[in-house]
């Protein structure tokens, strides 16, 4: 149910954005998150058409690109993904160490929206 409170910070930024610019209608939103997030794109754009009602970006479509899962090895700083539903143990691919951060995967924001 969290998806409600994260497409109304979106759908703030948005018509934030779009007052700012003198838009008068967005078409499309493009959101990049990541593969570890939660976040359900069909319950965005559910919430996403309650909450838009009467704003300039009623009927607007979600658009949902995932981010990969990305680690930087702690020893030797390389950055390498992963396929989250394929690894039980996270090893940098270059030296193998187990000291590894996660860099991407965790993230959702606003990539760019098509307006009019």
């Amino acid at each position: 149910m969290h998806e409600l409170s994260v497409t109304k910070s979106i759908l703030d930024i948005l018509l934030k954005h779009a007052a700012s610019n003198d838009v008068s209608r967005i078409i499309n939103v493009h959101l990049k998150i990541g593969e570890l997030s939660d976040l359900e794109g069909e319950w965005i754009q559910r919430y996403f058409d309650y909450l838009s009602k009467g704003t300039v970006a009623q009927g607007a479509v979600i658009k949902i690109k995932k981010a990969p899962v990305q680690f930087t090895c702690d020893k030797c700083f390389t950055v390498f993904s992963i396929d989250i539903k394929k690894v039980e143990e996270i090893h940098c691919v270059k030296c193998g160490s187990a000291e590894c951060t996660l860099k991407t995967g965790m993230e959702y924001y606003v990539e760019d929206m098509e307006v009019c």
